[in-house]
């Protein structure tokens, strides 16, 4: 199903600077098709393969949900409801498909809104989305018009839901199940590469801000969204544990000591768009994703995480190659 899917995309590349590439990225992304291994993909397959087939879907643009807007003789709507909840759960949105409003965990489209106050140019761009989720900002960027829109998502789920939004938007773009660290070393060809919600993941933060520097063209922009403390450029938390329940947090740096590390590793033109505190508005339990969500990771007066560390903030820096 993925190389079905994939087959559609990588004639895109062509004429790009992404050409010279397209051979090894193809064998890296078959490859690890050839290896997955998960129990659900098969029952998320079928019920992206149950959403009917319609061909006056239009794409309109809003402030909030990625709205797909079908005309009601189309098809029976409710076939598309019913195969979108058995994709639950969503992590991004919101999305508008039909009469079915995915109201996902997160308000994706606050952090949109605070990244849009200084969006680089992306029409006719090589754009690369790392560690995309279900593409809710890729469909964000396809209403900018970039030359080729790609995105790396090793979470199968979220491939799935991508391709079940895609059916609908027709944005050409593609999710490939990969980590970033499955892209080809040679690769310095995207004129913006984003990198959301990935960097605190990471045991060595520097080595991930390396490689998304050598993911660049010449001049690329940088587009990196993180964690942060507060604290001055020699503050950094390193949480004992978990971090608002998270196991998987290893540095969470102030903006000076992250803009440093920019400086450091050669880019240029650092900008900080956004420093935002997130709040249970952006992030929060729904009927589309019922587990515990950052109000259950908080103490009563949203002071602190559980673990005594301070809540959750977040920046928005911009950078150039």
């Amino acid at each position: 199903m993925f190389n079905e899917h994939l087959g559609k995309f990588w004639p895109n590349m062509c004429g790009t600077s992404l050409e010279p590439h397209k051979e090894k990225l193809k064998a890296v992304t078959e490859l690890v098709i050839e290896q997955i291994n998960q129990g659900d993909l098969s029952r998320w397959v079928d019920a992206y393969q149950q959403l009917p087939d319609i061909e006056k879907a239009q794409v309109v643009t809003g402030a909030n949900a990625v709205t797909i807007d079908i005309p009601d003789q189309t098809c029976d709507k409710a076939s598309i409801d019913s195969s979108m909840r058995r994709l639950i759960p969503w992590r991004k949105g919101p999305f508008q498909i039909a009469d079915t409003y995915i109201d996902a965990e997160w308000r994706s489209d606050f952090k949109w809104q605070r990244l849009s106050k200084a969006l680089p140019d992306l029409n006719n761009r090589i754009v690369l989305d790392v560690g995309c989720g279900n593409g809710y900002y890729m469909f964000r960027m396809a209403e900018h018009q970039p030359r080729v829109l790609i995105g790396v998502e090793p979470g199968l789920l979220q491939n799935v839901q991508f391709w079940a939004v895609e059916k609908y938007a027709q944005t050409y773009a593609a999710v490939l199940p990969l980590k970033v660290q499955d892209l080809p070393a040679d690769m310095a060809c995207f004129d913006v590469v984003f990198s959301m919600g990935i960097l605190y993941h990471r045991k060595s933060p520097m080595a991930h801000l390396e490689q998304l520097k050598s993911l660049l063209a010449k001049e690329g922009i940088l587009v990196l969204e993180t964690l942060v403390v507060d604290g001055d450029e020699l503050t950094c938390l390193v949480p004992n544990g978990r971090y608002a329940q998270m196991r998987n947090v290893w540095f969470l740096p102030s903006v000076p000591m992250l803009c440093g590390w920019l400086k450091k590793i050669g880019f240029k033109n650092i900008h900080v768009i956004d420093e935002s505190l997130t709040s249970v508005e952006e992030q929060r339990t729904t009927q589309w994703m019922k587990f515990h969500s950052l109000s259950e990771f908080l103490t009563a007066d949203h002071k602190q995480t559980i673990e005594g560390y301070s809540p959750p903030k977040r920046a928005i820096i911009s950078c150039r190659k």
